[in-house]
């Protein structure tokens, strides 16, 4: 068996997949759900709030998600529980990471262009556009500090 580095290039192209027999292999990643059982470890460097989709809220029903800032400063965002009720956020500077839970649905805005890890397991996983009022105009949900 011939053994390939993977090059730090690479994982900000592709994602490792770590399957259940235990098997690890590089691959296109997939951002929308997926019906594998692989679990996706997914970096990425992102410049602007459309590059994390900040429009958009996403829920991974199968599993939890690991959301690491590796360098710049991420907020995160979770909707609402409530009607009316208010979105939690939490600060990622560099060097932190948070555990967003099994069905809830969360969101990214930029505080910095950064460099990010994502490690969950993709099946399943929603999409849905933001609509409130402050996307609807193109502006964030909250004033950048």
């Amino acid at each position: 068996m011939t053994t390939t580095p993977i090059t730090s290039a690479d994982l900000f192209a592709s994602a490792l997949y770590i399957h259940p027999d235990g098997r690890v292999r590089a691959a296109e990643r997939r951002m929308a759900g997926s019906d594998s059982d692989a679990w996706q470890i997914a970096t990425f460097h992102v410049e602007t709030d459309t590059d994390v989709h900040a429009d958009h809220w996403e829920m991974h029903p199968e599993a939890e998600e690991a959301v690491c800032c590796l360098a710049g400063g991420v907020r995160l965002y979770f909707r609402p529980t409530t009607p009316g009720g208010t979105e939690d956020m939490v600060r990622l500077p560099a060097g932190t990471a948070v555990i967003v839970p099994r069905g809830r649905w969360h969101r990214l805005e930029l505080d910095a262009p950064s460099d990010l890890m994502s490690i969950t397991l993709r099946r399943g996983t929603l999409l849905e556009p933001r609509t409130d009022a402050c996307c609807r105009e193109g502006g964030n949900s909250a004033p950048h500090e």
